[in-house]
């Protein structure tokens, strides 16, 4: 684990944390809904299919229908060496993978998508969907009109370099910004001026979504600092984290079953 993750929190004591439901009733999607398009790593067309699910369940990817192998969004399943994307895998030297989940669940964990199962087929990576722009009428949703259509983002002369490690094959200057060192923006005009800030707040919700646990919300009622932070980052900070909290299965295992097909709303 780096040692700034450990020596963000050396002065913590572990009475400070606590994992508690918030009483918010769960919510899941009202219908199921798919997408596909190019996987921004392997380059391959994917599709990924949401279903709604019951209260309880959390978010968790199915890849190519296998059930056997289902993978729970739960930091305890993030690899910790992942390249430019953040990857799970069901338990040490598990075959079954699924890659570049942090956008995705950004906007489940942002907008209140509790509980979903995710199937991806065609390859083993959420598809990049090519048209960012969001629309919407709720002006006051910070995320959906603020967060949600930064675009991510590469420096020019590192593009060879990631391509020879086999990553950002389905990457074009359609659906990522490319900066370089000598020109500046390849693919102007940004969406906002802060866009690759405001893009790194969204990967930081996605990889913060994995706190969560039986179908309650991950991201925690804190102010988070993130200098020069990334996916390995996050999810080692989260383990690290995870370590100092106490939580309550008994009050989980009961609030569960409290809301289990009765108490979840739903959103569209």
């Amino acid at each position: 684990m780096p040692s700034s993750a450990a020596r963000a929190l050396t002065s913590v004591s572990r009475a400070a944390f606590s994992w508690k439901p918030t009483g918010r009733p769960q919510q899941t999607l009202a219908a199921a809904v798919s997408r596909s398009g190019v996987g921004l790593h392997s380059g391959a067309r994917v599709t990924a299919t949401l279903f709604p699910t019951q209260a309880g369940e959390g978010r968790y990817f199915l890849v190519e229908g296998d059930e056997e192998a289902r993978v729970a969004a739960e930091v305890g399943n993030a690899e910790p060496l992942s390249q430019l994307c953040t990857t799970l895998r069901r338990g040490e030297g598990a075959h079954t993978r699924v890659r570049t989940v942090e956008h995705l669940l950004s906007a489940m964990e942002a907008l209140g998508v509790d509980n979903c199962r995710i199937e991806v087929s065609g390859g083993d990576e959420v598809p990049a969907i090519e048209c960012q722009w969001v629309s919407t009428f709720l002006d006051d949703n910070i995320y959906s009109s603020k967060i949600a259509p930064a675009r991510t983002f590469c420096i020019f002369e590192e593009v060879e370099k990631m391509r020879a490690a086999g990553l950002i094959k389905g990457g074009s200057l359609e659906n990522a910004m490319v900066c370089s060192i000598s020109g500046g923006w390849l693919n102007p005009p940004l969406r906002f001026e802060d866009e690759p800030c405001r893009h790194k707040i969204l990967d930081l919700i996605g990889d913060f979504s994995l706190f969560a646990q039986n179908g309650n919300q991950g991201f925690p009622i804190a102010h988070i600092i993130a200098y020069k932070a990334g996916h390995a980052l996050h999810t080692d900070f989260l383990r690290h984290l995870s370590g100092k909290i106490t939580v309550d299965q008994e009050q989980l295992a009961g609030r569960c079953s409290d809301v289990h097909g009765s108490c979840s709303s739903y959103v569209r």
